[in-house]
């Protein structure tokens, strides 16, 4: 069976990057290379990696109309004190909006990455519990 293990995400300064993703996603870092760092986040299995890159790299894609999509999201339970804490700290961010009861907002890193922000909607398909339920359905057999 597979699940998500790392997220890998460019930047061109290993330190600065490091410091500004544990103060403001509050990684733990687990170790380093020469052109990376490993870090787990306070919840959750999916680990994230910094890798040294020359230049900024693209971390999301456009999709029909010219829109952009981040190739993954955050999700937290109180997406308005995340959304202040970014703001009181100076970290660019977009308004929050509404997507059939879904509010999302996106920050960026210090290379300008964009990263999408999500809370979890009750009743929604894609809601942690449903999904997790339909998982342990799978492993029954049902």
């Amino acid at each position: 069976m597979f699940k998500i293990g790392s997220i890998f995400i460019p930047v061109t300064d290993i330190e600065k990057s490091t410091a500004w993703y544990e103060k403001f996603l509050g990684v733990k870092k687990i170790d380093s290379w020469e052109d990376g760092a490993g870090f787990y986040l306070p919840i959750g299995s999916t680990q994230l990696a910094l890798v040294k890159v020359d230049s900024q790299q693209p971390t999301e894609f456009t999709t029909t109309g010219n829109q952009k999509n981040s190739y993954y999201n955050f999700v937290v339970e109180d997406i308005e004190s995340t959304h202040q804490h970014f703001h009181d700290h100076g970290v660019v961010t977009t308004e929050i909006d509404d997507f059939g009861g879904m509010k999302f907002f996106d920050f960026f890193d210090p290379d300008g990455n964009p990263f999408s922000v999500v809370n979890e909607v009750e009743g929604s398909p894609y809601h942690s519990d449903r999904v997790r339920r339909l998982q342990e359905n799978d492993l029954k057999g049902k």
